[in-house]
């Protein structure tokens, strides 16, 4: 197939904009989806897949330009997998995402009716607390992250959406791996910052092939040297990368340290209160929105009984301690699970266990007044939108990470009796594809 003359009609969620090839004698033509894209753009696109129903296009060259594109900060930005909207303003970027939720919420979820969709914005830079890197130290030194729908590791030294803490210590980083201090077996980097970006919660993960007591020995010493150059590092953790092979390469991590410099605590302080996150525990990423987004869930709330799943440190739990009589906060994950615990106050329950256990056993007897579900990326699924939905909450509160699986749980939910009240878009992720939601649903 020869590159395509495309106009594109609008973005749609994962960064791509979508055109429509011409119609043929085989039928209407074929979506196109051209990343770092703006709608009503013209652009000549070459083709770099090509499926029974779509092809995906890279940009050659744009041929009109929208108005609203901008020139990136970045000067990784399209190579990068990280970030998707640099080449739009912020408050455009809002735009886009505001459509790409409502539009999926109306396809998938059927919410024909007109709804209000609040929106929460954030400062567009510096933001994240907490970013992961890739490490290769085996031959020569790199550090960064994938490249764009590849596992390629894209040296990085800068990183503009990170928080500057978090930049300064990759700059320490890359100073230690040129000058050779930096252990083969190093595999990824995680640096978490506290709440006003003045101390760093280091974790490192290393080659699990590797001997441990030479893994961990060489993992102290970077930890060590690491304590010298950058003032603020607080803990250190080693943990061994493991892999798992699915669709695909997934690497995930064992849950338990096989080494920790430091106290083994790190604080981070919001307005419920200082949570405790230890390593490889889930906290949000934002650190301009972590209580605005907990003032969307929990603000205006009381009652009896609550119920907050998929509850991490405690971060929703903290905040309706102060309002609810008793709340049950329920956790899968064994660091996040034993944070939980150590952060719970006096009224709140902490049960390490999956939901559908949970909700498959004591859960069941709960008749709680508010729900709170903040699900990983696959969403409750049928089985647990039913458990929730059974247990009779007169408000639910569902905070997503991804629009598709959200729809998909709001019909199950709404067919259980709920009705949505309120949808609320919280960027925690701007220049990103990302949409972080909440949903507030009331029977």
């Amino acid at each position: 197939m020869n590159d395509l003359d495309l106009t594109i009609e609008k973005l749609i969620y994962g960064g791509a904009g979508l055109a429509r090839l011409p119609a043929d004698e085989r039928g209407p033509g074929k979506a196109a989806f051209v990343p770092f894209t703006l709608p009503g753009e013209r652009v000549r696109a070459a083709v770099e897949e090509e499926k029974p129903g779509f092809v995906r296009a890279s940009v050659d060259e744009i041929l009109e330009r929208s108005g609203k594109r901008l020139e990136p900060q970045c000067i990784y930005f399209q190579r990068c997998g990280g970030c998707h909207y640099q080449h739009a303003g912020y408050e455009y970027q809002l735009e886009i995402k505001a459509e790409i939720l409502k539009e999926n919420l109306r396809r998938q979820a059927k919410m024909d009716a007109p709804f209000e969709l609040r929106l929460h914005g954030s400062p567009p830079w510096n933001y994240r607390n907490r970013t992961r890197l890739q490490a290769r130290a085996d031959s020569g030194f790199a550090l960064g992250y994938f490249k764009s729908s590849s596992h390629v590791l894209l040296p990085v030294e800068t990183c503009p959406i990170s928080s500057p803490l978090i930049n300064r210590a990759i700059a320490v980083l890359w100073r230690l791996g040129r000058s050779g201090q930096v252990p083969a077996e190093l595999r990824e980097v995680e640096l978490f910052a506290n709440d006003d970006d003045t101390q760093l919660q280091v974790e490192l993960y290393s080659d699990p092939h590797q001997d441990k007591a030479r893994r961990t020995q060489s993992a102290q010493a970077l930890a060590e040297r690491l304590r010298a150059e950058l003032a603020g590092v607080v803990s250190v953790y080693v943990f061994a990368q493991t892999i798992g092979v699915g669709r695909g390469v997934q690497w995930h991590i064992t849950e338990e340290p096989d080494w920790t410099l430091g106290p083994g605590e790190f604080r981070y302080r919001t307005k419920a209160g200082s949570l405790r996150v230890s390593g490889g525990s889930f906290f949000q990423v934002n650190r301009f929105l972590v209580d605005q987004i907990v003032d969307i869930v929990t603000g205006g709330r009381r009652g009896e009984i609550a119920l907050d799943l998929y509850a991490g440190v405690g971060l929703f739990s903290a905040a309706l301690a102060t309002s609810f009589r008793h709340i049950v906060a329920v956790e899968s994950s064994q660091g996040s699970a034993g944070d939980l615990k150590y952060n719970a106050p006096r009224n709140v329950k902490a049960v390490r266990s999956t939901v559908d256990e949970y909700l498959a056993g004591r859960g069941a007897k709960v008749r709680p007044d508010l729900i709170v579900v903040d699900p990983p990326r696959a969403g409750l699924g049928e089985r647990v939108a039913r458990g929730v939905a059974s247990l009779g909450a007169s408000r639910l509160t569902y905070v997503s990470c991804d629009p598709a699986t959200l729809a998909r749980d709001l019909v199950t939910l709404t067919s259980a009796g709920y009705r949505v009240e309120q949808v609320h878009l919280v960027d925690l992720f701007p220049q990103t594809y990302h949409i972080e939601s909440v949903v507030e649903l009331i029977r």
